[in-house]
């Protein structure tokens, strides 16, 4: 059984802004067996990563 996917617009938890989780990003979530979606948007995971490859 295949599964579709729409995408979804969600509001990043860090700055606020409005960002789309798209379809083919649910998609790749569910092959890696992530169960949650993303709460930041593109350039506040890339900050936060950033921050926590520098500890």
């Amino acid at each position: 059984m295949e599964t579709s996917y729409e995408d979804i617009t969600l509001t990043c938890k860090d700055c606020g802004s409005e960002f789309v989780f798209t379809s083919g990003e649910q998609q790749f979530y569910a092959e890696k067996g992530f169960t949650n979606q993303p709460v930041r948007c593109p350039a506040c995971r890339k900050v936060r990563k950033q921050q926590n490859s520098n500890k």
